[in-house]
């Protein structure tokens, strides 16, 4: 018996509904706090895909798009590089929010604001650039020397 056939209907639809809902809410969040914003939009939309033909309808030409952005992102080395490096400076800023060192001498505002949002922020910013560098290794593994996808002409296909 296939453990979709175990679980009541009912309950599947819930689970998908909250965890997709919470991760598009949490996702446009963090489009303005540090996060993974697009990603977790991305994935909210996947999730809700399963049960709405409109979220089918975002996620597609998103898919293409990102799998696009992706194989343009690892076409030289030196973007893969400046991806890198991004990444991990990201990274480096995240673990300074960590330790949060003391004030220096040359911040010319109010102590308050130097470092502000605490280990939360720096957590959130080691995340995101770890997220970062596993799927610049996963775009390396697929797009690199293969042909370039397309990319959608429009939003909405009358293939739906």
């Amino acid at each position: 018996m296939a453990a979709r056939e175990r679980v009541p209907g009912w309950v599947r639809r819930t689970v998908i509904e909250v965890f997709g809902w919470t991760l598009v809410v949490v996702g446009v969040a963090a489009l303005v706090l540090p996060g993974p914003g697009l990603l977790m939009i991305a994935a909210g939309l996947a999730l809700l895909s399963q049960q709405y033909h409109w979220a089918r309808r975002y996620l597609r030409p998103l898919k293409a798009n990102a799998y696009h952005a992706a194989a343009l992102g690892v076409k030289t080395i030196p973007r893969i590089l400046a991806s890198c490096a991004s990444a991990l400076v990201i990274m480096s800023l995240g673990v300074l929010w960590i330790v949060k060192p003391a004030v220096p001498a040359w911040w010319f505002l109010d102590d308050k604001w130097w470092l502000f949002g605490g280990t939360g922020t720096g957590i959130s910013l080691v995340v995101s650039s770890v997220i970062a560098l596993v799927l610049i290794v996963y775009s390396v593994h697929r797009f690199r020397g293969r042909p370039i996808p397309a990319r959608p002409a429009t939003l909405w296909s009358d293939a739906d």
